[in-house]
């Protein structure tokens, strides 16, 4: 997957596509939901509190917190009422911050005293590449194996409020109901065993609806790789399908070269190629250097580039045309292409897309165009940052 993908028009074309790059089919059958910034804790702990069966989070953010504490007594009170509560945090992820105590122990121990199984993803190493590589970057949460949610949600503070204020991160996610949760409990149920849980029953799989709503969707599920990733190659055919807009809203924005020329491929052949990054609201300094540093290829291919200002703009987005979209984990960095786990869910629906538009014109009031003349010319630190940021690139 080295030179430009191109692909015929329709649904049909760019299902064959996907799943021959990535063995997913977009299926029928779905109701999908934007749940943009906090709005994320009122709807999680409202499904939490509804499981009869089983409740399954996965995460790499939780640290202790008052959405934290929200979400411990909805588990425990579930758990008490004898629904199976499986809990997987990323250790990374989780660990303390700014003098913070940290998920272990103060939330674990409330959610082992109340009834909710708790595991580690990969327990960290002395090594302190154990740190970075390898790591579950998922943003999972499932009820009874009918509901999923999915995005750039962490269980922290940060992703409180409506994102305008520096200490509240702007964030989108979805809820998802329909075949398609098949596939997020398995992605759960294989880092479940890979903790150390035992399987699942055969009851975390009930028989699919495909009645739930008109969106086709898929999760796409992707882990580190010599070569091409998974959320790579998704991202490819997701951009390929680009015939009138290609409107990408990503936290970390340093993709590999060979996506960069993609998308400057999409803008010679007409395409409304857009990029809303984050802004001066960051929480990886090196990262912005390398996300600045692809400005002035972009801006000079005819690529127009944002940048958002009151917070960190975390979200995962892809808006294509006025009927596909992504919602998701996966950052355009080479962290998440190439090392970590990650989860998208791909969707085609004309409302979800209609969503997301409307969620792009509410940021760009809150952020900033990048011109050549304004912050789009590269210098020697943005250089070298990038360079750095690719190196976990380097075996492709």
């Amino acid at each position: 997957m080295t030179g430009p993908v191109a692909l015929p028009p329709g649904l049909r074309a760019f299902n064959h596509a996907l799943y021959q790059s990535t063995r997913v089919r977009l299926e029928p059958g779905h109701s999908v939901e934007l749940v943009e910034n906090g709005a994320i804790f009122d709807t999680l702990i409202e499904a939490i509190r509804q499981a009869t069966e089983s409740v399954h989070i996965l995460v790499f953010i939780w640290r202790p917190s008052e959405p934290s504490d929200r979400i411990v007594e909805a588990l425990c009170e579930r758990a008490r009422a004898g629904v199976a509560c499986r809990v997987i945090v990323d250790p990374v992820g989780s660990q303390e911050v700014r003098g913070e105590h940290d998920f272990n122990p103060k939330v674990e121990k409330r959610l082992r005293e109340g009834g909710v199984e708790v595991h580690y993803f990969r327990p960290l190493s002395g090594r302190w590449l154990g740190r970075l590589f390898g790591r579950t970057h998922h943003k999972i949460v499932l009820i009874d194996g009918k509901v999923g949610f999915t995005g750039g949600f962490g269980i922290w503070k940060s992703w409180q409020g409506e994102g305008c204020s520096p200490e509240e991160w702007r964030d989108t996610n979805v809820r998802v109901v329909g075949p398609t949760v098949h596939q997020m409990q398995l992605a759960f149920a294989r880092s479940w065993q890979e903790c150390g849980g035992a399987l699942l029953p055969e009851s975390c799989f009930p028989e699919p609806s495909h009645d739930e709503g008109e969106a086709w969707a898929g999760f796409v599920e992707s882990s580190g790789v010599s070569g091409i990733s998974n959320a790579e190659r998704m991202l490819r055919m997701v951009f390929a399908k680009a015939r009138e807009r290609l409107w990408i809203a990503n936290a970390y924005f340093t993709p590999p070269k060979a996506i960069l020329e993609q998308l400057l491929e999409k803008r010679k052949q007409g395409v409304d190629v857009r990029v809303l990054a984050a802004g001066p609201v960051h929480d990886w300094r090196i990262v912005r250097a390398s996300q600045r540093a692809t400005y002035e290829r972009m801006l000079k291919g005819g690529v127009r580039m944002w940048e958002y200002q009151p917070s960190m703009m975390h979200s995962k987005t892809v808006l294509v045309d006025d009927w596909l979209s992504v919602v998701g984990s996966t950052n355009l960095d080479a962290l998440s292409l190439h090392r970590m786990r990650e989860g998208s869910l791909v969707v085609a629906d004309r409302r979800l897309a209609s969503g997301l538009e409307t969620c792009w014109a509410r940021d760009l009031e809150h952020s900033k165009e990048i011109t050549l003349a304004r912050g789009g010319r590269t210098n020697p630190w943005r250089r070298f940052a990038r360079r750095v940021t690719q190196l976990l690139a380097a075996d492709r």
